[in-house]
């Protein structure tokens, strides 16, 4: 470290352990906030010239920045009138903004009706129940607009249950005045106003677009630079001012990305967007752990490992933070789990890989069929290239399958059916896997349920289709 480093670091020092904090408490909502931020050592030896820092936003009483604007916009509808004594707080949520508003709501005497997607922990849905919310789990691979979305759940029962609030966290900018009034000013703080990039990854938008906000109003020099996830709209339409439904698809990542352009999201002042893997993101979640000694989530290995990727651009007079989201807990049956991780091929296995089978040409890219395209287009498809599986998209995003035996059974039974939409008969959605994933992990993927599997490369931005026939020729 160089002597500026380590002066900025003194500095640093001084500021947190100055800083203003009550003794005591009224309720659990006055411990929001004031979160320390601590130096990354191991992870950036010898890559980034920097001073990083890691705001921790696991030290709020919830375990994650989102108590923050959980609380203003409660405080915010409740000014507004909108939500009035003994009502309930509905919201589509990923867990974390679910667990603020419960807390919230504890102590403020409301009901809480929480719509969540099928890919979020475990631990996140049980965590929710504890404060006494209830919990509804939706399916993540259909559209925001489709009626079994979180956020149509959610939208629908706002509707239907009296007295009833909708957070909408999305686009309520109460979320995004959270952070400018309340995280900036703290990371402004601690670093003494030397801060020159914020790494932050993007979901509703509200802490980069708060956050930033607030920053470049002190310093318009200052970076800030979002990490997106692949399978997520941000990083094109911010480049090319497209929303490309092409760049939507089932990701593993939590907290971070979007298939929709959220209101909180502030492209102005976004100055950048990096997409991670879900590969890199999950192994990044388990090495800040091991390497810094810090229990941080998905999103925290998701900054990080973008952080890592932009290394070329930081000199050693910069002073990087970066947000630390959510607390690991959440993720012990996922990101913490090797039988977990080993099953999504994020562990190191030997043997043959989905690319050993590209390479070799035994698993060829993907060719789909629109869903509202008549049954006869995909039996067409599926004779004239010999496919047993067919997979099905609604304006370029993977919603369904098909598979012979499946559409042989349905022809049968009726004829007719073959000038029907093939969404009238598809099945689920093939599951996707990192095209690094072990063969030995496909084979178990490949299920009478799930006949294929799909898997992505990311950096060709290709995905492909394994079958089990494919598998066998390459294993004979």
């Amino acid at each position: 470290m160089g002597i500026r480093q380590w002066a900025v670091g003194l500095e640093y020092d001084r500021l947190v352990a100055t800083a203003p904090r009550p003794d005591i408490c009224n309720t659990i909502l006055d411990a929001i906030g004031s979160t320390p931020m601590v130096r990354i050592n191991r992870l950036t030896r010898g890559l980034v010239d920097a001073l990083v820092l890691a705001k921790l936003e696991t030290f709020n009483p919830g375990n994650s920045i989102k108590d923050r604007m959980a609380v203003k916009m409660i405080e915010d509808a409740e000014k507004a009138g909108l939500l009035r004594p003994g009502g309930t707080i509905i919201e589509g949520t990923s867990g974390n903004t679910g667990m603020g508003l419960a807390i919230a709501a504890v102590v403020r005497g409301y009901k809480c009706i929480f719509t969540t997607t099928d890919k979020q922990s475990r631990e996140k849905i049980d965590a929710l129940k504890a404060f006494g919310a209830e919990v509804i789990v939706c399916p993540t691979d259909v559209d925001p607009e489709d009626p079994r979305s979180y956020y149509s759940v959610s939208s629908r029962l706002s509707r239907e249950v009296p007295n009833s609030w909708k957070a909408n966290q999305y686009d309520n900018l109460s979320n995004l005045q959270a952070h400018y009034e309340q995280t900036a000013p703290e990371i402004w703080e601690q670093t003494g106003g030397r801060i020159t990039h914020l790494v932050c990854g993007v979901g509703t938008g509200g802490t980069i677009s708060g956050v930033g906000r607030y920053l470049k109003g002190r310093n318009p020099r200052v970076k800030i630079w979002g990490i997106d996830t692949y399978g997520s709209v941000f990083k094109k339409y911010k480049e090319t001012g497209v929303f490309d439904k092409n760049e939507i698809y089932p990701y593993i990542t939590e907290g971070i990305g979007e298939d929709f352009l959220p209101a909180n999201v502030d492209f102005d002042v976004i100055d950048h967007f990096e997409k991670v893997t879900d590969k890199d993101a999950a192994i990044m979640t388990r090495r800040i752990t091991r390497e810094e000694g810090i229990f941080a989530g998905n999103s925290a290995g998701a900054a990080m490992a973008g952080l890592l990727q932009l290394r070329q651009h930081f000199t050693r007079d910069d002073v990087v933070v970066v947000i630390f989201h959510d607390h690991g807990s959440r993720y012990l049956a996922k990101m913490y789990n090797d039988e977990w991780m080993r099953a999504k091929g994020f562990l190191e296995v030997s043997g043959l890989t989905a690319r050993d089978l590209v390479a070799l040409g035994v698993s060829g890219e993907l060719q789909a069929v629109e869903a509202a395209r008549a049954v006869e287009e995909a039996i067409r498809i599926m004779s004239d290239h010999d496919f047993s599986q067919l997979s099905v998209t609604r304006d370029g995003r993977v919603v369904g399958s098909l598979n012979e035996s499946h559409l042989y059974n349905a022809f049968v039974s009726d004829p007719s059916i073959r000038r029907q939409p093939i969404e009238s008969i598809m099945q689920p959605a093939f599951p996707f896997a990192d095209i690094s994933t072990p063969v030995e992990l496909l084979s178990k993927m490949i299920t009478p349920e799930n006949p294929a599997v799909l898997v992505r490369d990311f950096k060709t931005e290709k995905t492909f289709i394994i079958t089990r026939s494919d598998i066998i020729r390459m294993l004979t």
